[in-house]
């Protein structure tokens, strides 16, 4: 099944194919990636496969560079797509998602992303690294809603040195895994859905705390009223 839809993906959505066609620039045209990918409108595009492509094909030799090299570079160029996102916010708000049968800028996308600000907060900037689309959007939001920028800056750089070097290093860990190697399609599919475990466990959790709050607020209102005044 896995490797039935990574047949479905364009060539440049397969991060194996996309690195061999870069070959000596792999590096410099993932930073591009993760940049436009990380705010600057451009949603579709294999962020997590690709970081954990990259740390795979270092692993192997087939990209020449440090590793730590490769985490500091990629967490800058993560960084700062968010920072431009949140200007880009900033300066042109939620204009340019005004047609619903656009290709990549729906109005649906700022919705939906909204939503998942309000209901996150601040951390909001840290799980959407994990969450295709809402990664590219939500930088836009936080910059139309004039978050501020130490707290924005605080949170999105604490989002890009968990996601980047931490997907990186995964695919490092096993870039020496045989069948990892031969199976990487499907290894790059399922990664994409364990990224999103992330959240799923936040929705489950926000879900206990608000059942587990009208719970207790339930019982309140049921509990019987002592008389404070004897006659």
């Amino acid at each position: 099944m896995l490797v039935q839809l990574a047949m479905l993906m364009p060539d440049w959505m397969d991060p194996e194919w996309l690195l061999n066609w870069l070959g000596d620039w792999a590096l410099w045209g993932t930073l591009l990636v993760i940049f436009i990918e990380c705010g600057v409108l451009f949603p579709i595009l294999p962020g997590d496969s690709l970081l954990f492509a990259v740390g795979l094909f270092i692993a192997r030799g087939t990209i020449d560079v440090p590793l730590w090299l490769a985490c500091v570079l990629l967490t800058v160029a993560a960084f700062l797509g968010n920072v431009s996102g949140y200007y880009i916010g900033r300066v042109l708000g939620t204009s340019l998602f005004t047609n619903p049968n656009a290709k990549f800028l729906k109005p649906k996308y700022i919705v939906q992303t909204h939503e998942f600000f309000e209901r996150y907060g601040p951390r909001a900037l840290v799980l959407a690294r994990f969450v295709p689309i809402v990664r590219t959007f939500i930088t836009i939001v936080a910059g139309a809603g004039k978050m501020d920028p130490k707290k924005f800056f605080l949170w999105t750089g604490i989002g890009a040195i968990i996601w980047a070097p931490g997907i990186t290093l995964l695919g490092h860990a096993l870039g020496n895994v045989e069948f990892i190697h031969a199976h990487l399609e499907s290894a790059l599919i399922l990664l994409v859905l364990v990224s999103l475990l992330p959240m799923v466990v936040e929705i489950v959790l926000a879900r206990r705390r608000k059942k587990l709050g009208g719970s207790e607020a339930a019982a309140k209102h049921a509990a019987p009223k002592h008389a404070g005044v004897n006659d």
